[in-house]
Parts: structure tokens; C-alpha cells; sequence
């Protein structure tokens, strides 16, 4: 079984910054992408971004946070970070860290436990 633990998150004023961690353990060779969604109040789930856990993989990105957002991997710690700049009071919501396995002829997916982001104008 995979655990996404994450940590970051909080509350930043319009403009500034904010980095999310998420830290996968169990099973993580089975990984096949890792990606950071959010949840706001009265919106549907959105896809922020992600990335392959292959070697060279680079990341895609919503557009709304094109060009602010930036996701990257230590694959050495299991750990893959959302570095958030420019924020703005539409960023607010829950994000939440999902990493997608393949076993076998299988697919699962894992979600951690989700991390508050506030941004106030």
C-alpha cells in the first residue's frame, strides 16, 4: 500500500508564496504519476498538475496556474513538491497530493490527506 503524507499549506496574503510537500512511502515503484488536485468550496475537483515518475518526465499544468505553479520530484526522498508563487484569492482551497500505481494488470489510486491553502486579497 502507498502513503501520501503532506505538509505545507496555510494561510499567505495575495502575491506571496507557498511550497506543498508530499512524501510517498510503500510500494512506490509501482508509481507511475504523482499529481497535485485542489478542492474549492461550490467548484469541482481540479487537476493542478502532474508529472511521471519516469525518469525525464516533465510536468503539465492546469492553465490556471501556468507560469506560477511548479512541481517537481526528489526521487531520491520519494518526495514531490508544488511550489506555488503569485498566489491569488482564487488559489484557495484544499489541495490534495494523488499518485497513481500500476500492479500487474491492475490501477490504483492513492490520495493523501490534504493540506489547506489561503489566500487572502
Amino acid at each position: 500500500q502507498v502513503q501520501l503524507v503532506q505538509s505545507g499549506g496555510g494561510l499567505v496574503q495575495a502575491g506571496g508564496s507557498l511550497k506543498l510537500s508530499c512524501v510517498a512511502s510503500g510500494g512506490t515503484s509501482s508509481l507511475t504519476s504523482i499529481a497535485w488536485y485542489r478542492l474549492a468550496p461550490g467548484k469541482r475537483r481540479e487537476l493542478v498538475a502532474i508529472i511521471s515518475t519516469s525518469s525525464g518526465g516533465s510536468a503539465n499544468y492546469a492553465d490556471s496556474v501556468k507560469g506560477r505553479f511548479t512541481l517537481s520530484r526528489d526521487n531520491a526522498k520519494n518526495t514531490v513538491y508544488l511550489q506555488m508563487d503569485s498566489l491569488k484569492p482564487e488559489d484557495t482551497a484544499v489541495y490534495i497530493c494523488s499518485a497513481h500505481a500500476k500492479r500487474a494488470l491492475l490501477e490504483y489510486d492513492y490520495w493523501g490527506q490534504g493540506t489547506q491553502v489561503t489566500v487572502s486579497s
